[in-house]
């Protein structure tokens, strides 16, 4: 799996995101655009800002014992899989405001670097390795970039 905290890693995700326009099409599911972008923004949310509420005691024992794997793992996402409900995103978002906030938390991550997320937590999934969280921001951006053709 690419190193999201490798600026090479973050300039190829961010041409990539930079390819994307109002009218890209996805090659599979329903978002627009737009919600693509505000969806993958909410992990970063979750990881920099308090905008999402903590999951109670036992919703983050099922989270990290039924769901993080699949999320952290180098396993490429199915097509047309399913989201936590914090991730839905049903109404139309501003295109290039999403777009610069993606953007902006990726150079986040790149500048903070691999020591930063050593041991960081996660709302969901407690305590995580920097290569877990690289997992779960790369393989996120990925399979949403590939259904959106760039």
């Amino acid at each position: 799996m690419k190193n999201i905290f490798s600026p090479s890693v973050t300039d190829e995700v961010i041409s990539r995101i930079e390819a994307l326009n109002l009218d890209t099409k996805p090659q599979w599911g329903k978002m627009s655009v737009d919600q693509m972008l505000a969806h993958c923004n909410v992990a970063y949310e979750m990881a920099f800002t308090d905008k999402h509420p903590k999951p109670n005691a036992l919703m983050r024992f099922m989270l990290k014992t039924f769901v993080k794997k699949g999320v952290v793992n180098e396993t490429p996402y199915p097509k047309n899989s399913r989201t936590a409900p914090a991730f839905m995103i049903t109404d139309a978002r501003n295109f290039k405001e999403e777009k610069e906030r993606l953007i902006a938390f990726l150079k986040k991550c790149s500048e903070l670097g691999e020591a930063h997320f050593e041991g960081k937590e996660s709302l969901s999934f407690g305590k995580m390795s920097a290569q877990e969280w690289n997992n779960l921001f790369y393989k996120h951006l990925d399979h949403h970039l590939t259904q959106f053709g760039v």
